[in-house]
Parts: C-alpha cells; structure tokens; sequence
C-alpha cells in the first residue's frame, strides 16, 4: 500500500494532499511528489494529511527530509491533519515544521483559497479520486 498525491501550486503558497498510507515504499513516491513541488511552486508548502489513513516512522522521517529539501531552496513545509497522535518522529536537526489542525486552518492562516477555479495550476497521481 502506497500513497496518492495532489498538488496545487498557488501564488503565495501550495498544497501538496495526500492520501493511502505513508510507510517504507510510499516514502519514494512522496519524495517525487516534493521534486515537482520544488519545481512548480514558490512559498510555503501545505501537506495535507486529512486523507492519509496511517503513517510510520519512515513516513515521517520522509517529511523531515522534505523539510530539509524545501529549507534548502527558501521555502517552509507546513503539515495539516497529521494521523494519529499529532506528534512527529524527534529530529532536532530539522527545519521548524508548523503544524495546523487541518487544512481549513492552513489556508485561513495565509488568506487564500485552494480551489482550481481561482487560476491555480494541479497535477496528480493518476489513482487520485477527483
């Protein structure tokens, strides 16, 4: 089992939304799924976690390192709805990760609105539901 992925690249942040779960082998595809968001977007990225079903250690120690990847170009990830016990694995040597109660309360805390009729641009993996 694996992950599905949607990606909506705003003007002043994205939104990167997942879904299945985050283990060993959906790590990879999560990790292709931040080269296209270093790729299209600018600004802060919002993982939204509302439609992961579970996540492991090595689920979460892949989101440290796309903390680490987007620090790396100026940009900040930001995580909402994480599963489970809203606690990451401890890394102290990682970029500060804000974390929001779900992807309503992102959005409002950078007043926008995550909608493709508003001219923004999405890509997917091809077992996304629409």
């Amino acid at each position: 089992m694996t992950i599905e992925w949607h990606y909506t690249a705003g003007e002043d942040f994205s939104v990167l939304s997942l879904s299945g779960h985050l283990g060993p082998e959906g790590a990879h595809r999560f990790a292709g799924a931040v080269g296209w968001v270093l790729a299209r977007g600018t600004g802060p990225v919002v993982v939204d976690m509302s439609g992961l079903r579970s996540w492991s250690v090595n689920g979460q120690l892949a989101v440290v390192e796309a903390a680490r990847r987007l620090s790396a170009h100026g940009r900040s990830l930001e995580l909402a709805a994480i599963p489970a016990d809203g606690s990451l694995v401890p890394d102290g040597d990682r970029p500060p990760i804000t974390i929001h109660t779900d992807l309503a309360a992102a959005v409002a805390e950078h007043d926008a609105h995550v909608q493709s009729e508003d001219g923004r641009q999405q890509w997917r993996t091809s077992g996304w539901s629409t």
